[in-house]
């Protein structure tokens, strides 16, 4: 009966314990940047379910950074860099031409966020000529990475893109990619069909460019995930099982 007991106790109390270490490992740069007054409240109520302080810490944002936000959505990553990296920080927020030519927001988006943060640039190339800053800490994307495998965009941007990462990190500097699981053997059909891609598909990708693997987080794991329903639909939408893999340039 003592065994029955002492078991559950403990397997709590492990995971109480593995909480804790996790939220004592968000450094205070950045549980500043998060409380950031600036900050939007609709993006302040996302934080809960995209842990923005556990996910940049896993990223090693510290100040003084240079940091490449890449493909920012609305943005809701690239204000807190700006907080995190500080005055002596740089952020550049990249926007794909295409994406803004697809939808306007992207590019209001944008606009809105460099004029609201003073170390914050705006890039807006095509995914095709990407040409991204030397000498970055930083390269971080956020469930964008299957974008690069949309049916209308050639099959080599990916190893571009890819390439064009590796050279502008400065030696050491890190890779950090957030995207949607696809079921396994999916293929990147799923980029195109449910806007999802299989994390071993990015390892290979990104290895072949010259990355080390330097490891992932379990952080945005959601074991409910079908894996099969599209990102958008209703059903799933923002309750998502997503990988964060963290890849790093040889010195």
């Amino acid at each position: 009966m003592a065994r029955k007991i002492l078991l559950p106790l403990i397997s709590v109390l492990m995971v109480g314990a593995a909480s804790a270490a996790l939220a004592q490992a968000v450094p205070a740069s950045l549980t500043a940047a998060l409380a950031d007054k600036a900050r939007p409240e609709a993006d302040v109520g996302r934080d809960a379910a995209r842990k923005p302080g556990e996910l940049l810490a896993f990223a090693e944002v510290k100040p003084g950074q240079k940091v490449a936000d890449f493909i920012m959505g609305g943005g809701y990553f690239t204000r807190i860099l700006s907080a995190a990296v500080g005055p002596n920080g740089h952020v550049y927020a990249y926007q794909p031409d295409e994406f803004i030519k697809f939808q306007a927001s992207y590019g209001e988006n944008q606009k809105k966020v460099v004029a609201d943060y003073k170390n914050v640039t705006a890039l807006t190339q095509s995914l095709g000529a990407l040409d991204l800053p030397d000498g970055l800490d930083l390269v971080f994307t956020v469930q964008n990475y299957h974008d690069l495998h949309l049916q209308p965009f050639p099959k080599e941007w990916a190893g571009q893109v890819n390439a064009e990462v590796f050279k502008s990190l400065k030696p050491g500097g890190l890779y950090v990619i957030v995207d949607h699981v696809a079921a396994p053997g999916s293929g990147l059909e799923a980029a195109q069909k449910v806007h999802r891609i299989e994390p071993s598909i990015v390892r290979q990708e990104v290895e072949a460019a010259g990355f080390k693997f330097e490891g992932e987080t379990q952080l945005l794991r959601a074991s409910a995930d079908p894996h099969t329903a599209s990102v958008f639909d209703p059903s799933i939408r923002g309750k998502t099982d997503q990988f964060v893999m963290k890849f790093r340039k040889p010195k």
